[in-house]
This record gives structure tokens, C-alpha cells and sequence, in this order.
């Protein structure tokens, strides 16, 4: 029977075959696909979700949900997106978006379309759902998707004042941590988590189970919190968009962003794609070994 191989020796092995098999399948040109196409959908969504919020209730800020949305996001690509989707909300009638809400979740759901595509080659599977099946799936993520940023703003405003009225009547500090900026830090963080680990779990073309996904969820977050920065201090010393592309700076910004975080994503799960290939060798060359030593005693 073979050693064991060691996990650090595993994972550098199965990081390599990912970013190896992830210049060879063509994930640059899948991630300037999906760059594109949640560009695309990023406006429709917003839309989305605002006229989702105003149907439901009037008192919901805006801002909020925008906050949520792009949270995550460094302030110098974020803020001229969240600027043109301020004017884009405030010169659209409530009325004008829900009509165009159909249309809205078309558009939001190609993003996600160009997400699964790329996540099921990702995972070396066979995507053997019909296109109805697929598209109802991606209209079910941004539908879901609307829900949980809406909830996440209700949270966002009710768990403080909740806290507050305990903190009052039970003795001690400890409702002084749910203060209302550490649980927008929160939310803010753990709505990109739900995003990845919902892409990983339900868009590849077969459903993985949770000890499957979790490294290249992981990995996505880290390395996406690293880009996220070094990006920004990018903006911040070196880059002049401005010169190159005047009056669209601020979408190009946005747009190579998205193409990193893209790129990202595809490495993570091209990252699990090759850690169930390399389980199942060991399991096969396990059973054979096993096999051979059971006859030769």
C-alpha cells in the first residue's frame, strides 16, 4: 500500500493542476464572459431589487440595499457605479420598475447563466439539464438572491434596535457588540459567502456535497479579499483610466474588476475539480492495493 500523501503536498498538487487546466481550457475568456455578462446583469438586478423593496414596503433605504450590493466591493470601483444606479433609481418611477421586473430577472439571470456554464466545465461535469431547467435555475438564484439582500437590509436595520431594547433590561455590556456598523461589516461580508458557496453547491452540472466545495469556496474568498485590495492600491497609485478612457474610467474600472473576481472564481472551483479527481485516484489505487494484498495472503 502507497504512503499517504501529505495534505500540503495534496493541495499545492491540486492548486497547480487547477491553475494549469484553468489556462488551458480557456478560464480567461470564460472570465471576461462572465465579467460581461454580470455587468450586464448588475444594473438589472439593482433595479430589481429596488422595485422588490418598494412593493413590499416604503420605508426601505435604498442605500441600504446598494450598500449590501457593492459593500465588498474597494470604494474607488464601487463608487461610480453607485453613483449612476443613485440617478438611474431616482429618475425611475416605482411603478416603471415593476413593470420592467420581468425583464429585469431576464437580464440578471444571463449573468448567472455565463457563471454556471463556466462553473460546470470548472468541475469537469456533464451538464445534462435542459435549457428550460437551467434558465429557471438562474432565475431562481436572482430571485433568491433579491430575497436574501432584502432580508439582510431588514436585519441590517431591526437586530440593533432588538439588542438595544435587551441591553436595557439585562445588566452587562454584552449588546454593546451589536452595534449597527459591526452587523452591516457582518452582512456585508456573509453576502459574498452565501453568493460562492450557492455557486458552488447548486450551478455545476452535478450536485457536489459540502466536504467537496468548501476548499474552493475558501480559496475564492481569500484570494478575492487579496485582489480586492491590491486592486484598490492599484487605483489608488497607478492607474490613470481616466486618460485612457475619459468619460467610461469608472465602467472599465468596474469591468476588470469583475474580471478578476471572475477568474477567481473559476480557479476555485477548477481548485475542487481537481482535488475529486485526485480522491478518486487515490480511492481506486487504494482498492486495488487492497485487492492485491487480500490475494497474495
Amino acid at each position: 500500500m502507497q504512503a499517504r500523501e501529505p495534505i500540503l503536498a495534496t493541495v499545492g498538487l491540486a492548486l497547480w493542476d487547477a491553475a494549469e487546466r484553468f489556462n488551458r481550457k480557456g478560464g480567461w475568456m470564460l472570465s471576461s464572459h462572465i465579467a460581461m455578462s454580470m455587468m450586464l446583469a448588475l444594473f438589472p438586478f439593482v433595479l430589481f431589487v429596488v422595485s422588490l423593496a418598494g412593493f413590499l414596503s416604503q420605508n426601505v433605504n435604498t442605500d441600504d440595499l446598494v450598500h449590501l450590493v457593492f459593500g465588498a466591493w474597494p470604494d474607488d470601483v464601487a463608487g461610480p457605479i453607485v453613483a449612476q444606479i443613485d440617478v438611474v433609481v431616482a429618475s425611475s418611477s416605482s411603478r416603471l420598475m415593476t413593470l420592467g421586473g420581468v425583464l429585469a430577472i431576464y437580464f440578471s439571470s444571463n449573468g448567472v447563466d455565463a457563471v454556471r456554464v463556466a462553473m460546470t466545465l470548472a468541475y469537469r461535469d456533464e451538464d445534462t439539464r435542459p435549457f428550460w431547467r437551467a434558465r429557471l435555475l438562474c432565475v431562481a438564484f436572482v430571485l433568491v438572491g433579491g430575497a436574501v439582500v432584502l432580508a439582510a437590509a431588514v436585519v441590517e436595520v431591526a437586530l440593533p434596535l432588538y439588542f438595544s431594547y435587551v441591553a436595557e433590561a439585562v445588566p452587562g455590556s454584552w449588546g454593546d457588540w451589536f452595534t449597527g456598523d459591526r452587523l452591516r461589516i457582518g452582512l456585508t461580508m456573509g453576502v459574498p459567502v452565501l453568493a460562492v458557496t450557492a455557486c458552488h453547491l447548486w450551478l455545476p452540472g452535478h450536485l457536489h456535497s459540502f466536504r467537496h466545495i468548501w476548499p474552493g469556496v475558501v480559496l475564492t474568498l481569500v484570494l478575492w479579499g487579496g485582489a480586492a485590495q491590491a486592486f484598490a492600491f492599484y487605483l489608488a497609485r497607478f492607474a490613470v483610466y481616466g486618460a485612457t478612457y475619459a468619460g467610461l474610467a469608472g465602467a472599465m474600472a468596474a469591468l476588470i474588476f469583475m474580471y478578476l473576481m471572475a477568474a477567481i472564481l473559476i480557479l476555485g472551483a477548477e481548485f475542487n475539480g481537481a482535488l475529486i479527481i485526485r480522491r478518486a485516484d487515490k480511492s481506486q489505487t487504494n482498492h486495488r492495493d487492497n485487492r492485491r494484498a487480500d490475494k497474495s495472503s
